[in-house]
């Protein structure tokens, strides 16, 4: 059975999309990622390179985030905007959050004998943030522009869904393999198999787009100014799965487009399309068309071309499309002789 969410018409008003990914949400759902054997297709690759790359010692904070079951709560309950930002929060957490949270985690899980001693060890507490920032500059920081990227298109899709048939046509199609729209209650089905009720009260909920979070919803119901919900951006729910993540880790490097190979891509015309979907993260081709002031099949062929180089990616969503800088992209604009 699944987890019932109950919307009131409040409920349904005060509902958000984020249009940003939450540090917090892909850091904990990356580490438990790694733990798993899942999603071989999509991040066998990226789960390889972080695991093999993680010093012995960093994976004292796996410990607390388990594949399964809670997450202890100062750890997960971060609102910060950039996983930099997240390290810190965590870093200055008062002890008597680290007390409560942790004292609250055990009752439904077992931690490490040591772990009960953070509060009083300074510093314990000291190398489980270097764990832990050791942890996402792995797993998270070298592909956090991409991360970034997909939200965007995402963020695009959601909108279009939006201006075509309101919140409930968001609803409907946010995660239709997991979560289900039965107005006036979204069923979601958690990888716990949690069976209850759930009534907003007029608190609305915000739908959280994630990278990581590919396996079941996350849902947050503590959460302010309102609950959280996450689901698989936009990308995912495409029929074919693909590997994710083309940023090798610190200390690599990929060798970049050839300088024969960006002038056969960047004329004017392309630079200027390229330019725009960088500024206009998950613009529609048509958008693109109007925004570059050239026809629609014009700009089809050039973001075909920019596709194809690896400068830009392009999500699919029904009839809809999304067009976002790749990372490659956006190194060829910030070049000197790549700016449109």
């Amino acid at each position: 059975m699944p987890l019932r969410i109950h919307f009131t018409v409040e409920d349904l008003a005060r509902t958000r999309i984020a249009d940003r990914p939450a540090p917090c949400l892909e850091l904990t759902t990356a580490a438990r990622q790694l733990q798993e054997r899942t999603q071989p297709v999509r991040l066998g690759a990226w789960r390889h390179r972080t695991l093999t790359s993680l010093h012995p010692a960093s994976r004292m904070v796996l410990a607390l985030m388990p594949p399964r079951g809670p997450i202890t709560g100062f750890l997960s309950g971060a609102n910060a905007a950039t996983p930099v930002e997240l390290i810190e929060q965590v870093r200055s957490t008062p002890r008597t959050r680290l007390r409560a949270s942790l004292e609250h985690t055990a009752q439904a899980h077992p931690l490490p004998s040591w772990a009960h001693r953070l509060p009083d060890d300074p510093l314990l507490l000291r190398k489980l943030c270097d764990s832990l920032e050791h942890l996402a500059g792995h797993a998270l920081l070298p592909h956090w522009r991409e991360v970034q990227a997909m939200t965007a298109a995402d963020a695009a899709v959601r909108s279009r869904q939006l201006l075509g048939g309101g919140i409930e046509a968001v609803l409907a199609h946010v995660n239709p393999r997991r979560i289900r729209w039965r107005a006036p209650v979204l069923e979601v089905a958690m990888a716990s198999g949690l069976d209850a009720d759930v009534h907003l009260a007029g608190q609305g909920m915000l739908l959280q787009p994630s990278v990581f979070a590919v396996e079941a919803p996350v849902v947050d119901l503590d959460a302010a100014p309102q609950p959280v919900l996450s689901y698989p951006v936009a990308r995912l729910q495409e029929a074919a799965a693909t590997p994710l993540f083309t940023a090798l880790p610190p200390g690599t490097h990929r060798a970049g487009p050839t300088p024969d190979a960006v002038g056969s891509v960047l004329g004017h015309t392309r630079a200027a399309v390229l330019s725009t979907i960088a500024r206009h993260p998950g613009c529609s081709t048509r958008q693109l068309a109007a925004l570059v002031g050239i026809a629609t099949a014009s700009a089809s062929e050039h973001a075909t071309t920019l596709r194809n180089a690896g400068l830009i990616d392009t999500h699919r969503d029904r009839r809809t499309t999304a067009h976002v800088a790749t990372p490659t992209g956006l190194a060829v604009l910030d070049a000197p002789s790549g700016r449109a």
